[in-house]
């Protein structure tokens, strides 16, 4: 399925948030990774691969224990971040390359498990997206591929993006997409004809409790790739000019609702057996 033009499609919001993506990742991004690895647990030995991995939140957790991780991003910045922390924590068995994941440059067959956590869902062609993850995993190898569950049943990205509209009046809050990856049925639906078999989908919520509105606000003017994308287009006076109304609308919101709530979809799926000789 080929999905509609989306911005975050594109490398441009990334490439402008990857430093506070990076930064940030601990609050949120930390915890649904480290339930992906669970739910495949790799082996000490086995080959990874972590497809549109962001600043390497996943990647870097997995090579702690598994025998090598290839993490891809079509973002530079991003690879940029991964390799800065791959560095950090002196793992030799972490590779990053820039590539595009619905071209994956590998051969068949090539890996023990593959992931794409808050990645795949944004492909422009998502069929091609979960063919290439199928096709570069060794048969009977597992697969996770996560989604956020919709706007409308998440507190903390009805907080994010209601932010966005405080910044900017023209802006429009998402609506219900049930074509898309947000769609758990969908989700599963697509793996499968992406070339995997024994589909489940597994729920998780995660619940944060910010400090105050400054402390949500400072975490997602750094992190939210569309906030980055609006405050490098209105320009820093203009940013400064609309930050207390933003600050005033998290305050209000976070007295209704002072623990803030997400839901991701995680799509777990298994590359068929090779055939057996006769």
């Amino acid at each position: 399925m080929s999905c509609a033009a989306n911005p975050m499609s594109t490398q441009e919001p990334w490439q402008l948030v990857a430093e506070g993506y990076a930064a940030e990742a601990s609050l949120v991004m930390a915890p649904f990774s480290r339930r992906a690895a669970e739910l495949l647990a790799p082996s000490s030995d086995a080959r990874v691969l972590d497809v549109a991995a962001g600043p390497g939140t996943l990647a870097v957790h997995l090579a702690a224990s598994v025998r090598e991780v290839v993490a891809v991003d079509f973002s530079e910045r991003m690879v940029a971040e991964l390799e800065l922390r791959a560095r950090a924590a002196e793992l030799l068995n972490l590779r990053a390359i820039v590539a595009d994941g619905q071209n994956l440059p590998f051969e068949d067959d090539q890996f023990d498990a593959g992931f794409s956590i808050f990645g795949l869902m944004f492909f422009p062609d998502r069929a091609r997206g979960f063919a290439e993850l199928a096709r570069v995993l060794k048969p009977g190898a597992g697969a996770v591929v996560s989604s956020w569950a919709p706007v409308q049943d998440s507190p903390l990205l009805r907080a994010m993006f209601g932010a966005l509209g405080a910044a900017d009046p023209t802006f429009t809050m998402p609506v219900r997409n049930d074509a898309g990856l947000e769609n758990p049925d969908v989700l599963a639906s697509e793996m499968r004809a992406g070339g995997f078999e024994r589909v489940r989908i597994e729920p998780m919520t995660l619940t944060i409790r910010p400090l105050n509105a400054d402390d949500l606000w400072l975490r997602m003017a750094r992190s939210s790739a569309p906030l980055v994308m609006l405050r490098n287009r209105l320009g820093e006076t203009e940013w400064q000019r609309r930050d207390p109304i933003v600050r005033e609308f998290l305050t209000q919101t976070l007295a209704r609702e002072p623990e803030l709530a997400t839901t991701a979809w995680f799509g777990v799926g298994y590359k068929p057996d090779a055939p057996q000789p006769k």
